[in-house]
C-alpha cells in the first residue's frame, strides 16, 4: 500500500475484530471517496513517518481491545504507526506493592535507583501485553521496550533516575516498520554509561517527533478530545487563528493549558502538513479516514481573511473554489447579483463563507470548502469566524446536500421548503421566521443548473 514497504508480508484475512473496525469505519462514510483520499495521502509518506501514537497506561488498562483492533485495522491498509506507551497506573500499583512511595515533581515521577527493576518489569510486561493484543486482533507488532531512547539524567539529586532523551536510535524502529509491524515502544531510556532511566512519555514523544517529522501525531485518551467550557468536544483547532484566544480564556486551565502548550510545541517543530489528533481508540479509524473525524484535530493552519469590501475579494479564486466544492460553477453574474456583505476566506482560498444581507439579517450565500480543507479543519475555522461575525444567521441548502448533517448540528432551527432546507441561528423573534424562510426559499439559484446537485 505504501511506497516504503512494498516488500512487507501481505496481511492475512481480516479477523472478526478487524472486520468490525472496517464496518464501523464504513458506517461513518457516505461513500468510499474519503477513505481513498486519506489512504492515497498516507501512502505518500515513508512508513516510519506516518504517525507517532501516544497511549497512556489507563487507556491500555481500560480500552485494550479497542486499541488493538484499531492498530490491527491500520495494518490491513498498509499502515504501521509507531506507538509510545506509558504506564502510570500500573507503575503506581507495582511500586506500592514493592513498598516504594510514588512522588512527582513538576509532573515527573521521582525514580530512586531501587524503583528501576520495578519500572523495567512493569513497563516491559505492559509492552508485551499490548503487542500480544495487537497480534490477537490480527495485526503485527514488534515489542521494543528499550533500546530506542538514549538519555541524559535530568536531576539525579532531586528526581533520581529520570532521563531526558538526547538521541533516538532508529534502527529497531525502522526495521519493524519496514517489516509491516507496528513498533511498540515503552518509555525506558539508557544513559551513555549504560544505566536504565525513566523517560517521561511526553518527552519521549517530543523526541520521536523531532527526529521523524511524522505526518500525524495521535494522542489516545479516555475523553477522546479536547473539551470546551461546557464539556463538549472541540472538533478542530487552527493554531494560527485560535491559539491566543484559547490561552486567554479562563476555562482553559490546568491540564488543558498544558496540553495546548505541548501540542503547539510539537507542531512548531513539524512541517505545515503535519497535524495532531486527540481521540479514543475505538474512534481512531474515523478520526484518520473521515473529514468529520472523531475527536480534536489540531493544525498550525493558516490565517482566515476577513473581507468587508468586494474589491478585496479575489473573485477568480473564489469562483474556482465554489466550482470545485459544489461540482458546479456559479452563475455568470454571481458576484453582481450577490449584494456582497462579507467574506471569510482561508489564505489558500480552499475554504470560504460568503454573506449578503436580508434587511437586518446576515444571509450565508455560500459556504464552500474543499474536501482536503475539511480534513485539515479549515472549514471549521471559517465557520467559527462566521458565527462570531453573525450571531443571527440564515442560510439554505438543497435537501440532498451531504453537508446537511453538519448544518443540522450547528443550527438552532430548520424548515424544509420545496427543494430547500432553510436553517437559522440566533433568531430571537420567532414571528419573523416564516416570512424569512419563504423569502429565502424563493431566491433564484446561484449555481449553474448542470452537473450534480449540491
Amino acid at each position: 500500500m505504501t511506497k516504503s514497504h512494498s516488500n512487507a508480508p501481505e496481511a492475512g484475512p481480516a479477523t472478526a475484530p478487524v472486520r468490525s473496525a472496517i464496518v464501523q469505519l464504513l458506517s461513518h462514510m457516505r461513500d468510499g471517496k474519503e477513505i481513498r483520499e486519506y489512504l492515497n495521502r498516507f501512502s505518500e509518506v515513508d512508513q516510519e513517518r506516518f504517525a507517532v501514537v501516544k497511549v497512556g497506561g489507563a487507556v491500555i488498562e481500560e480500552e485494550l481491545d479497542a486499541l488493538a483492533n484499531a492498530l490491527a485495522f491500520l495494518q490491513t491498509v498498509g499502515l504501521a504507526p509507531i506507538v509510545v506507551h506509558g504506564g502510570g497506573p500500573q507503575l503506581d500499583t507495582a511500586l506500592s506493592a514493592a513498598g516504594i512511595a510514588t512522588e512527582r515533581k513538576n509532573g515527573l515521577r521521582v525514580t530512586p535507583p531501587e524503583a528501576i527493576p520495578v519500572l523495567r518489569k512493569t513497563l516491559t510486561d505492559l509492552n508485551v501485553r499490548l503487542v500480544q493484543a495487537v497480534r490477537d486482533a490480527g495485526g503485527r507488532a514488534a515489542s521494543i521496550p528499550s533500546g530506542v531512547f538514549e538519555a541524559e539524567i535530568v536531576d539525579e539529586a532531586g528526581l533520581g533516575r529520570v532521563g531526558s532523551p538526547s538521541h533516538i536510535r532508529m534502527d529497531l524502529v525502522a526495521a519493524a516498520a519496514r517489516a509491516g509491524q507496528a513498533p511498540i515502544l515503552a518509555c525506558l531510556g539508557d544513559t551513555a554509561d549504560g544505566r536504565l532511566v525513566n523517560v517521561n512519555a511526553d518527552a519521549a514523544v517530543r523526541a520521536l517527533v523531532h527526529e521523524l517529522q511524522p505526518y500525524k501525531v495521535i494522542f489516545l485518551t479516555g475523553t477522546g478530545a479536547l473539551l470546551d467550557e461546557s464539556g463538549q468536544p472541540i472538533s478542530a483547532i487552527n493554531l494560527t487563528t485560535d491559539y491566543e484566544d484559547l490561552m486567554r480564556a479562563e476555562w482553559v486551565a490546568g491540564g488543558m493549558r498544558l496540553k495546548m502548550e505541548e501540542i503547539k510545541r510539537l507542531l512548531d517543530d513539524l512541517p505545515l502538513s503535519s497535524s495532531v489528533s486527540i481521540t479514543r481508540p475505538d474512534a481512531l479509524t474515523k478520526e484518520l479516514f473521515t473529514h468529520a473525524g472523531a475527536g480534536t484535530l489540531v493544525r498550525r493552519g493558516e490565517n482566515i481573511l476577513s473581507i468587508s469590501r468586494r474589491e478585496m475579494l479575489d473573485e477568480a479564486r473564489t469562483r474556482s473554489l465554489i466550482t470545485e466544492a459544489f461540482g458546479r460553477a456559479p452563475v455568470a453574474d454571481y458576484f453582481d447579483r450577490l449584494g456582497f456583505d462579507h467574506a471569510f476566506v482561508s489564505e489558500s482560498y480552499r475554504a470560504a463563507a460568503i454573506t449578503s444581507r436580508l434587511d437586518d439579517v446576515v444571509y450565508l450565500d455560500k459556504f464552500a470548502v474543499l474536501d482536503e480543507a475539511r480534513g485539515e479543519g479549515l472549514g471549521g475555522a471559517v465557520w467559527r469566524k462566521l458565527v462570531e461575525y453573525a450571531p443571527r444567521l440564515y442560510w439554505r441548502s438543497r435537501a440532498d446536500n451531504p453537508v446537511n448533517e453538519f448544518y443540522y448540528a450547528v443550527c438552532h432551527g430548520a424548515v424544509k421548503s420545496g427543494r430547500w432546507i432553510v436553517f437559522w441561528r440566533g433568531e430571537d423573534d420567532l414571528s419573523r421566521i416564516a416570512e424569512r424562510v419563504a423569502r429565502i426559499a424563493a431566491l433564484p439559484p446561484t449555481l449553474e443548473e448542470t452537473g450534480s446537485a449540491s
